[in-house]
């Protein structure tokens, strides 16, 4: 008590349980794509920190710099051209674009294909802003740049950082993950379903890592 002024400067029992509880965060990893699917941006919604896992291996014929959208004529592939050629244990990161010319014509096909759709002159805007700037030469740069749009048009305000922000020293997959979660300061994990194939929770547990699992039902 300070008898000068009345105050009780000692602290609230409630403000010390606050203080004294960890606070919880939960943080998702995956691979960067080109325009990934909507069950990708209900991940990153539903978690604190999104980590785009682009220091692991690139693959060919996958999302990574490929999509397909609903053409006129039916389904229709948009392809980043990447150089490949003698490079195949490349890095996502390391992937580099092998035609400039590319955006120019997926932005035409899109306009194409959907200018008279519901809503699209509400999106035309940004994704023009996309197309018009992806001059970035390393796939990982655009896929995160175009993400990070499409989050801000779906006012998804979470926290996006790259991998390589990170020490990814251990060779396991797994302990890279939880690695990760740790250094981000993470206290629970949030994994699509198809890891459950592979991914070793025993792992997670040691580092004190709570695993949940996406559902994309709905």
């Amino acid at each position: 008590m300070d008898p000068g002024n009345g105050t009780n400067d000692s602290p609230h029992p409630n403000d010390v349980c606050r203080r004294q509880t960890p606070a919880r965060s939960t943080v998702a990893i995956l691979q960067s794509n080109y325009i990934p699917w909507k069950g990708y941006f209900d991940l990153i919604r539903r978690v604190d920190e999104f980590i785009l896992y682009d220091e692991v291996q690139y693959t060919r014929r996958d999302w990574r710099n490929r999509n397909r959208i609903k053409a006129a004529a039916g389904v229709q592939w948009l392809t980043i051209p990447v150089e490949v050629s003698g490079r195949y244990d490349q890095k996502i990161s390391e992937t580099l674009v092998a035609d400039a010319s590319w955006a120019s014509r997926h932005w035409k096909t899109l306009q194409h294909s959907y200018r008279r759709a519901p809503a699209f002159d509400l999106v035309a805007p940004h994704l023009e802003r996309f197309y018009n700037g992806a001059t970035a030469p390393r796939l990982a740069e655009i896929n995160e740049a175009l993400i990070r749009i499409v989050c801000e048009l779906l006012g998804i305000s979470t926290h996006i950082r790259q991998s390589s922000e990170f020490a990814l020293d251990a060779e396991d997959a797994t302990d890279r993950l939880v690695a990760i979660c740790r250094e981000a300061g993470a206290t629970t994990y949030l994994s699509g379903p198809a890891a459950r194939a592979y991914l070793d929770e025993a792992k997670f547990a040691a580092g004190g890592v709570e695993v949940a699992w996406m559902s994309y039902d709905g």
